[in-house]
């Protein structure tokens, strides 16, 4: 889809005193100079199909570590690098020893079939990595993260830059993920970082189809799958995050290039402290966090006859904000200091698009002194295996609300 083509200022700056961070638009010269920024080894935030992204120069390792600085991130919790063509990734990967496809190289099979199948878009595979990655993006474990994304302004600045971008989600590591460019001068607004902001080009002649281009529509980060061989004709595929990508659909795609028997598929997610090393993002305990106190209300709890609350829960209430999904504690609505349900319909594609919007609102609630969401019970073997994109998005936002809880499962509100 083409981008909009307009004369809006690259130089537009938010308006609040101090800030370093600057807004830009999607025009083409725009994009060019932002690619160029990122040649220069400097940061540009930008959306994608799942959130935004904050890029530099995946291949420059000072460029690299301004990343980490910017968002205050543990140098254990690895990028994901970005690419517009799947060749590109092959020669990040470590896959094969020539240019050439070699029809024996299992693993390099398995890499091209799921590129061919889910790129571009929201899936993230990781393999052993090249000898020209730098360590720091991997943090030291020799596997790099790669995917494609499908947003134009992403493809557009990837085009435009000539290099590989590293883009974590460009919000202070930990915080809530930003699906807006708002959200991203929120978090990075004192750093050194250009924030392509679609909203720059809205002007009263711009059609619908346009402003449709520049939506983060999946809302939550991409599947992770990791791909390691056990010998030479047996291998693994680990789902390391979950994302709109679902297990089922890798199966099925190994299976139709006739590498079923080659690869098991499993679910290997982690739940882990920020001094372990990881092969991909968002396996911390902790991660897409409001900066209020948050818990899950167990299922046991909100499930009971009845649905009867004590007089003390009542009374904390007056101080909290429930972010339901599905109607599921639809009961504490009138109760609560504020109240949004990610569906009320528990349809997990709406869920998936609002939950790190209504995450940051909630924290934005004046007298908010904590969170509370519904433990999400899915049955993960039939969701796995029949339900497709819709599945993976109802485990994806299970995964984001349980670790901006912290895994904290509460019986009662008081």
């Amino acid at each position: 889809m083409t981008l909009p083509q307009n004369d809006i200022s690259t130089t537009g700056t938010h308006h609040m005193e101090g800030k370093k961070a600057k807004l830009i638009s999607t025009s083409s010269q725009s994009m060019s100079e932002a690619g160029a920024r990122i040649r220069s080894g400097h940061l540009v935030s930008f959306p994608t199909e799942t959130v935004y992204g904050l890029g530099c120069h995946a291949i420059d390792p000072i460029a690299v570590s301004r990343v980490f600085e910017a968002k205050e991130r543990p140098f254990t919790d690895p990028l994901i690098v970005h690419v517009n063509d799947a060749q590109d990734a092959l020669k990040l990967w470590d896959a094969s020893s020539s240019e050439e496809t070699n029809d024996d190289n299992i693993e390099e099979k398995a890499l091209k079939a799921l590129t061919d199948e889910f790129w571009p878009g929201p899936l993230t595979i990781v393999a052993r990595a090249s000898p020209e990655i730098p360590q720091i993006i991997m943090a030291n474990t020799g596997f790099v993260a790669c995917r494609s994304p499908s947003h134009p302004i992403a493809r557009a600045l990837i085009e435009a830059s000539g290099v590989p971008i590293a883009a974590p989600s460009a919000n202070k590591f930990g915080h809530v993920s930003p699906t807006r460019a708002a959200h991203v001068m929120d978090d990075l607004g004192f750093e050194d970082v250009w924030i392509v902001d679609p909203d720059l080009d809205k002007d009263e002649n711009a059609s619908g189809g346009d402003q449709d281009a520049v939506v983060c529509d999946v809302g939550v980060e991409s599947t992770v799958a990791k791909v390691e061989m056990l010998s030479e004709t047996l291998g693994r595929v680990s789902i390391l995050r979950h994302g709109a990508v679902s297990l089922m659909e890798i199966l099925n795609c190994l299976e139709a290039a006739n590498l079923s028997g080659n690869f098991e598929v499993k679910e290997k997610m982690q739940a882990t402290g920020e001094d372990v090393s990881q092969v991909a993002p968002g396996q911390s305990i902790r991660h897409y966090s409001p900066n209020v106190q948050s818990f899950m209300v167990s299922h046991e709890r909100y499930a009971s006859v009845g649905n009867v609350w004590a007089d003390d829960e009542i009374a904390n209430l007056e101080s909290a904000v429930v972010i339901d999904f599905g109607a599921r504690l639809s009961s504490l609505k009138e109760k609560a200091l504020a109240y949004r349900d990610l569906s009320a319909e528990g349809n997990s594609k709406t869920a998936a698009a609002n939950v790190f919007d209504t995450l940051r609102w909630s924290e934005n609630i004046e007298g908010a002194q904590r969170v509370y969401f519904p433990e999400i019970i899915v049955d993960e073997s039939s969701t796995c295996s029949g339900g497709g994109k819709m599945g993976a998005l109802v485990l994806a936002v299970k995964d984001r609300l349980t670790r901006a809880a912290s895994g904290v499962v509460i019986d009662c509100l008081a």
